[in-house]
């Protein structure tokens, strides 16, 4: 151990494997954020507690059991030419899943009430519900973290490290970011789109084509960068028009 904290090599992949688990995390954060805002606001921070402490779980489970993570990306099937895993199917119905949930959460934005009329009764008894979502795409959200630390790292201990550390900031961030995705509608829309987005990278990558993560966080980034322009003219209209009313600006 004495040697690995020596080791210059060993803080670089560390480091390298922390900001990359937090910049997969995102996604992560993201369906939580989103996921929670059905339920009361008083469970809603126990929710995304609870869902990111059993991300935290299943990815160390899973990186103490390596040599299962390597066995499921070797195919079990050959259909037509196609070698099928266990991690592709796993991609695939996880994929397809976010891609349904992204779906019908903006059709019910669009379409519903957004949930703020008579849905007081169905929130309080889809925690459990809601929970079973959460561990469903922690677990695809995990295997792809996972697969990522094995092929960055050496060491399951800085693998282990690095993961804790990505939780950790992903726990103080949650709250925040749910908070902004609640108070900020054409935000919500947005991440909703980024989670149909991911789930459509997710179902093309278990049918072996790959998408650059790079090409999908720079859309991000970008549509994140005009969102923010969009939130900063509102406020400074805002703020004008209150002027001229002799109001202080909201």
């Amino acid at each position: 151990m004495i040697e690995l904290l020596s080791d210059p090599a060993v803080w670089a992949s560390f480091l390298t494997l922390a900001v990359l688990e937090i910049v997969l995390g995102v996604d992560n954060v993201i369906f939580l954020s989103i996921i929670s805002a059905r339920l009361p606001e008083h469970q809603r921070a126990r929710a995304r507690f609870i869902g990111l402490m059993l991300a935290l779980v299943m990815r160390v489970l899973l990186l103490l059991s390596i040599a299962w993570i390597i066995g499921l990306t070797e195919p079990f099937v050959t259909i037509a030419g196609f070698g099928l895993s266990w991690r592709d199917i796993i991609l695939i119905v996880g994929g397809f899943f976010l891609i349904y949930k992204g779906a019908t959460e903006i059709f019910q934005d669009v379409e519903g009430d957004g949930g703020h009329h008579g849905s007081a009764a169905v929130a309080y008894a889809s925690f459990t519900a809601v929970i079973a979502q959460i561990v469903v795409l922690d677990l695809v959200f995990s295997l792809d973290s996972v697969i990522t630390a094995v092929g960055i790292a050496d060491h399951v201990p800085v693998m282990v490290a690095a993961i804790v550390l990505a939780i950790i900031v992903m726990m103080v961030a949650a709250n925040p970011i749910a908070s902004f995705i609640e108070h900020h509608p054409s935000t919500k829309m947005l991440a909703l789109a980024f989670l149909v987005m991911v789930g459509m990278a997710l179902v093309a990558d278990g049918f072996h084509y790959h998408f650059e993560r790079g090409f999908i966080y720079a859309a991000m980034v970008f549509a994140g960068a005009v969102e923010a322009l969009n939130l900063w003219k509102q406020r400074r209209q805002r703020r004008l028009a209150a002027a001229e009313r002799g109001q202080p600006a909201a």
